[in-house]
């Protein structure tokens, strides 16, 4: 890799508001804010919308779509013109 064009890779801590979640991992991300964090070092946080605690893939709450029902739904509706 060359020299001087890459953004500085250190940790940074992930955290979801709306779940009360928060990950320590290594990121090119930075932030102004900064937490401290369980092992007693300061680190800047990022705040995320959604993670693995709040979506609904990961939580089991996603709904399935039964597409093919909805096609046969709407031909019957409408008709094949």
């Amino acid at each position: 890799m060359r020299k001087d064009i890459h953004p500085p890779y250190g940790p940074v801590v992930f955290r979801d508001k709306s779940a009360g979640f928060a990950f320590l991992t290594r990121s090119t991300a930075t932030s102004e804010k900064t937490v401290d964090w369980e092992d007693g070092n300061t680190y800047p946080v990022v705040d995320v919308e959604v993670s693995s605690a709040s979506h609904p893939f990961y939580t089991g709450t996603a709904k399935v779509l039964d597409t093919a029902g909805r096609v046969e739904r709407f031909e019957r509706r409408f008709g094949a013109r």
